[in-house]
């Protein structure tokens, strides 16, 4: 026998049906989008990993609802959310704009899938507006026709879609182009600027109609220069070409770690600890010999130790005439003398290292390009390291004459063809007060330097994967043993000795195990000033000679 139903009974399983259907929609269906997509083009994928198959590219600006996050620290901090159109996927979270309020660390955890096949090129994006021709020839669209383009930064124009192709010409940001074509990875755009065909990297284009899906897939390779060559902005050189690249060793061909050291007075420390790399840097004053550094070198390979030295120069000197040259003939008699590593420059996006008003990434490329075949013609086998700018957001606050965003300046640096002349590169992270694994929850702010992960991700991709990261300075400031620290770096006030040495074997395992960083050098083992620039606070050797870094970094190994 049936029973009957009351009214009020069916209510209440509309009201708990409905109840449940609210709490799975996406957050944008009731309170706006959870996050949107930062880049030009963000890659939806089918798990979280560069492994995992791309699903959709996002285009800047889209929005998604965020629905469950990984659990696996290695990766970066990987989210999976819905766009709305419905497509679920997974996005890295330093590349979308999370909204005000939603810590990534309440969603819940979703397992991750298993890995198949990625496609051989990526789907089409969403919000693709236009289809290739299909009667395009091989070599792009018909001839005067294409997707009107801008430049958004300096970027060279090249003979053919990767770093290792002739440049034509360096391009300045807001130059217009007309879009013919794109590699098949649609890492690369095939255009034609004021009659010169050539190739542009993705990242540094805008399409002013359309999408990158819209251009038919070719191979061209230029080897026409008009005449005149096109000339739409300032050499990134300074006006100055850059030579071609010698042939160099493997460069660093393993992860390893270390640290800088003041006075190397703890070699048995740091071996317990499983360093096998040591740090020195060294002033180049114009006329000076490559074997001032011998007595550097003779004493970490005395003591077991790689040694990474880096060369830096006088900011007041820069402008002299044959000054680049001299400090090539400087770091090429010093690789002769069998240095591991050496790091060209340091910090050289702010004034304090560099010239004011003079900043300038393609000005940088030109001395390192000139550095690096100096050094690969004396020693092969010793890896170059790209000088590690300041991480800093400062630029707006000081103006670009005296400082300019890390992130800016190292994009500045791969438009310039600066991938070329360097095995690393070379990146500076000393400002954390979080846990390497944390991509969220800094007081301060979201900012990428305040992150491990957003440092790795910004580097890296700002030169396609090309090459690794090396981490030349790595390290947390804490005052416990010191008293107060000094204004500029009260941030710090609250990091303890503990957390110091917990978050740097944190952040050497995650380095080891992301495959895309070769080398961490602690900031510092010993230094002993503490002042205006508290440089022993950075120490892992603590007054008393305590050393709590040591025994959590001798079990990474």
């Amino acid at each position: 026998m049936q029973l009957s139903r009351s009214p009020v009974t069916w209510l209440v399983r509309v009201a708990v049906i409905l109840a449940m259907l609210v709490a799975g929609m996406p957050a944008w269906a009731q309170d706006g989008a959870d996050a949107t997509v930062a880049p030009i083009m963000l890659n939806m994928r089918s798990g979280p990993g560069d492994e995992y198959a791309v699903i959709v590219q996002l285009p800047r600006g889209a929005e998604l609802a965020l629905l469950a996050r990984d659990d696996v620290p290695e990766n970066g901090l990987w989210i999976f959310g819905q766009t709305t159109a419905g497509t679920e996927g997974w996005v890295l979270s330093d590349f979308v704009t999370v909204r005000a309020g939603l810590d990534l660390g309440t969603l819940p955890v979703r397992p991750a899938p298993a890995v198949t096949d990625a496609p051989t090129a990526p789907p089409a994006p969403e919000q693709a507006a236009a289809s290739a021709p299909a009667s395009a020839p091989a070599g792009g669209f018909p001839e005067g026709s294409g997707i009107p383009a801008q430049t958004t930064a300096d970027v060279n124009l090249r003979s053919g879609a990767g770093t290792g192709y002739r440049v034509f010409t360096t391009l300045g940001g807001g130059t217009s182009a007309l879009a013919k074509g794109r590699d098949a990875a649609g890492d690369w755009i095939f255009v034609t600027v004021g009659g010169q065909d050539g190739w542009l990297y993705v990242s540094f284009v805008r399409l002013l109609s359309g999408s990158i899906e819209a251009l038919p897939v070719v191979e061209t390779v230029v080897t026409q220069v008009a005449a005149p060559a096109a000339d739409n902005g300032a050499d990134a050189s300074g006006g100055e070409p850059v030579p071609r690249p010698v042939t160099g060793g493997p460069g660093l061909t393993g992860f390893g770690y270390g640290g800088h050291v003041d006075s190397f007075a703890y070699p048995n420390l740091m071996a317990s600890a499983g360093m096998t790399w040591a740090k020195r840097q060294i002033r180049f004053s114009m006329g000076a010999p490559g074997s001032i550094a011998a007595g550097a070198i003779e004493q970490a390979h005395g003591n077991g130790f790689k040694i990474l030295l880096g060369i830096v120069g006088h900011k007041d000197d820069i402008s002299k005439p044959g000054y680049f040259e001299d400090y090539a003939r400087f770091v090429g008699e010093v690789a002769a003398l069998g240095p591991d590593a050496i790091e060209v420059w340091n910090e050289q996006n702010i004034d304090r290292e560099w010239p004011t008003g003079q900043i300038d990434p393609g000005r940088y490329t030109q001395l390192l390009a000139l550095a690096y075949n100096a050094i690969k013609s004396a020693n092969p086998n010793v890896a170059v390291i790209s000088g590690a700018p300041a991480p800093t957001g400062a630029e707006g606050a000081f103006g670009a004459d005296r400082v300019w965003n890390d992130n800016r300046y190292v994009q500045g640096m791969a438009a310039a063809g600066a991938v070329q002349y360097m095995d690393c590169i070379g990146a500076h992270y000393n400002e954390g007060i979080v846990g390497p694994s944390q991509t969220s929850g800094d007081p301060r702010g979201s900012y990428f330097t305040r992150y491990f992960w957003g440092m790795v991700n910004t580097y890296s991709s700002a030169f396609g994967g090309a090459r690794p990261v090396c981490f030349t300075e790595l390290g947390y400031l804490t005052p416990e043993g010191y008293g107060p620290l000094p204004d500029g770096f009260a941030w710090a006030s609250n990091v303890t000795v503990g957390q110091q040495a917990q978050w740097l074997a944190q952040a050497v395992r995650l380095a080891r195990n992301s495959g895309r960083v070769r080398l961490v050098i602690i900031w510092n083992v010993d230094f002993t000033n503490y002042d205006g620039d508290p440089m022993a606070g950075y120490a892992i050797v603590r007054p008393g000679g305590a050393c709590p870094a040591c025994d959590a970094l001798a079990g990474v190994r």
